[in-house]
């Protein structure tokens, strides 16, 4: 897993992967400010560095199963850059929009009306009011199963509106659905 966010992202998912017993994920973290085209490209990058080891060391398991990238939308230049060179790698994609707070939102309560990013924050800190861009995954991962529920419904009020992406959404809830398939076996 590759990330843009520094704080907020690895932090919830390094608790997640404990909580989901998971501990195959490696979560890698792309330089502060970079931009989704940025995170792929070094997810393409480590996912082919990881094919040559296993080609060079005849050993498959040193392929990764899967490779996902996460980042938010926000004003990214190159969004559908990224967005193809992820497809034509086989990356898949958690993307949140506008941002990953949108996703710790859900645990906490609905939201289907558009919102900005200062606007996730601030709904979010009326939630926890102790929130900087540390979640308190103990406090929030209670209301996992809504914020799945929520996100993917979400998801298909998108898809139904021909607005795949569209504000707001995530794809976080996939990536954590995967997590806790593969912490089962």
């Amino acid at each position: 897993m590759v990330c843009e966010g520094v704080v907020t992202e690895p932090f919830y998912f390094k608790d997640l992967r404990k909580v989901a017993e998971c501990q195959l994920v490696e979560i890698v973290v792309v330089d502060l400010g970079a931009v989704p085209k940025t995170v792929v490209e070094e997810a393409v990058r480590r996912k082919r560095a990881a094919e040559d080891d296993a080609s060079r060391q005849n050993d498959d398991f040193l392929r990764y199963d899967e490779v996902w990238c996460v980042f938010d939308v926000d004003q990214h230049p190159r969004l559908p850059d990224a967005r193809q060179q992820a497809r034509a790698n086989k990356i898949r994609l958690a993307i949140s929009n506008p941002s990953f707070e949108l996703w710790a939102l859900l645990h906490l309560q609905d939201q289907t009306a558009h919102l900005d990013r200062k606007e996730a924050r601030r709904l979010l800190v009326q939630h926890i009011p102790t929130y900087q861009k540390q979640l308190p995954f103990a406090l929030i991962h209670q209301g996992y199963s809504q914020a799945l529920r929520r996100a993917l419904t979400l998801r298909q009020r998108r898809a139904e509106a021909q607005d795949a992406g569209g504000n707001p959404s995530t794809d976080v809830g996939l990536l954590t659905q995967r997590m806790h398939e593969l912490g089962r076996k």
